[in-house]
């Protein structure tokens, strides 16, 4: 017979703090199994069967070490350590994680755990000013051994990466396989969304969201205002190619080695969200901007993504385009890509589920 375990406060706080860690378009890809006081498993999945974004998971797998990190964050709060393991013979879709909380005397309170909610997307322009040269260095200590950050700045290298951002932006609202995506993942008319991405928080104004809403309702509609309309230059304009140039810079965080696993991501996204939060502790806002990597391994490995004529071979001068940038040695360590800037928090962003949403129950005599 399954059932809710009890919870204690400790726990019940690790979790419900953890919980604010990032997921492509606020999927939350996690749910929680307590099985004691300090025991409990991760169950992860993702949305690579319906989402042409999450390839192989990967993305999926990011956010979960994200998930994880903010766990170990947040009990260190509590003089804990987490201790993560991922159960094998289980699919690749379906990563499982037994976690155990230890008692450790002396342990340091890690800092990052005041910014997990403060964390949050900012898609709108930000300041130009450049990083400081402390602010560059917290940043790149924030990074466990093992990865490191290079970065993009100036206005003409700038200018490549929102380029890059805006041809990209091209392919994603021309592809049906994509508008399958936005349909699901936006909530209209919203400021916050606990299990979406609101439409307020696109980075676009109040008449290009409300004509977005309206085309992208049908498919057949979006496809005749993108071919004949030029539907797609004003949420481009206003959702890549201007953020991209108002920015202190664009970065890319790179592993030392290619990552090929689930292991390898996981663990590429602990070290994602203790960047991110440190940005965050820095009083800087961020951006993810995965598309240019993910959409390069689909070309880098041959595989089809769309039915949509014409798409593979816009995908492949795009891969030309984020090789040129990132260096053909740097594209297959790439891990994150992203901007950065001073600026204001969001007005708008994606909340979370409550916790009492991401409890699954466990067998009795586990």
């Amino acid at each position: 017979m399954a059932a809710l375990a009890p919870m204690d406060t400790v726990l019940e706080d690790i979790l419900d703090q953890a919980r604010w860690a990032p997921s492509g378009d606020n999927s939350q890809p996690w749910r929680f199994e307590v099985c004691g006081v300090r025991q409990l498993v991760v169950h992860g999945h993702d949305a690579r069967t319906h989402c042409v974004y999450d390839l192989d998971g990967h993305p999926s797998q990011l956010s979960l070490g994200a998930l994880l990190e903010s766990m170990a964050i947040v009990a260190s709060n509590h003089g804990l350590r987490m201790q993560a393991r991922r159960r094998g013979g289980l699919p690749d879709n379906l990563p499982t994680f037994d976690v155990s909380l230890i008692e450790e005397p002396g342990l340091l309170a890690d800092p990052l755990a005041a910014f997990l909610r403060q964390r949050s997307v900012q898609r709108r322009p930000l300041s130009t000013r450049q990083l400081r040269g402390s602010e560059r260095a917290a940043l790149a200590a924030s990074l466990p051994t093992g990865y490191s950050v290079v970065w993009f700045d100036g206005w003409r290298v700038k200018w490549a990466c929102a380029r890059l951002m805006f041809d990209h932006a091209r392919l994603r609202l021309t592809m049906p396989e994509a508008h399958k995506v936005y349909r699901d993942v936006i909530e209209w008319g919203a400021r916050f969304s606990e299990d979406r991405v609101p439409d307020q928080a696109l980075g676009v104004g109040p008449f290009t969201a409300r004509l977005m809403h309206w085309i992208m309702q049908s498919w057949r509609r979006m496809d005749f205002f993108n071919t004949w309309l030029a539907g797609t230059l004003a949420p481009r304009l206003q959702m890549d190619l201007l953020p991209g140039l108002y920015c202190a810079a664009h970065f890319v965080l790179l592993a030392d080695a290619p990552p090929r696993h689930v292991d390898d991501y996981v663990t590429a996204g602990r070290a994602m969200q203790r960047f991110w939060l440190t940005a965050t502790q820095l009083g800087l806002q961020l951006q993810p901007e995965l598309t240019p990597l993910i959409f390069a391994r689909y070309v880098r490995e041959r595989r089809a993504f769309s039915r949509t004529e014409g798409m593979l071979e816009m995908a492949q001068e795009l891969a030309l385009q984020t090789q040129a940038l990132l260096g053909a040695a740097a594209s297959e360590r790439a891990v994150f890509l992203g901007r950065i800037g001073d600026g204001a928090a969001p007005q708008s962003r994606s909340l979370r589920r409550p916790l009492k949403d991401l409890l699954v129950p466990t067998l009795e005599g586990r």
